[in-house]
């Protein structure tokens, strides 16, 4: 756990390796998909003014309210629930003073849709606050790999339109 920050990895290191490497600009998106897409919502969430957009393909969406939320939670940062706050979209959203665009999808025949990944409570949060947040339940899909690589190219326009690229 001393080497091993996911978090300052993806929000510093890395765009500035690529910044240093590439021709590129400083414009930034973020997407990930399951728990990667809970990444992304939160380090979107927390850094609001890094990212012009955000996606996920089936996050977890409330964890302080699922098993595996609170499993994790629990061990990691034990029992006091302030500390989860930070590690839950629903929490964060709710607390945002800036807003990311965002693009959620999620299959409706997902096996973890009701009681771990739980998009229906961002969605929820998101109208309470006017958050510009897109969830999509896609009929028939599930977790896996076919449901991504099916909209993953409306995932990059939608990107695309918020760094505006042609």
């Amino acid at each position: 756990d001393q080497h091993y920050k996911m978090y300052d990895y993806v929000v510093s290191e890395l765009p500035a390796i690529i910044e240093a490497h590439f021709p590129v600009t400083n414009q930034r998106s973020i997407s990930g998909h399951s728990m990667g897409g809970h990444g992304a919502l939160t380090i979107a969430l927390k850094n609001p003014n890094l990212f012009a957009s955000v996606s996920a393909f089936s996050p977890i969406c409330n964890p302080m309210d699922c098993p595996w939320g609170i499993k994790a939670f629990r061990g990691y940062l034990g029992d006091d629930q302030q500390q989860w706050q930070q590690y839950d979209s629903c929490e964060l959203m709710q607390n945002s003073q800036q807003f990311v665009p965002a693009l959620v999808d999620q299959g409706s025949n997902d096996n973890f849709l009701d009681e771990q990944l739980k998009p229906h409570a961002l969605e929820k949060v998101a109208q309470q606050k006017g958050y510009p947040l897109e969830l999509r339940m896609q009929p028939g899909y599930d977790h896996s790999y076919y449901f991504i690589a099916t909209f993953i190219e409306e995932h990059l326009r939608f990107h695309a339109k918020y760094l505006k690229i042609n």
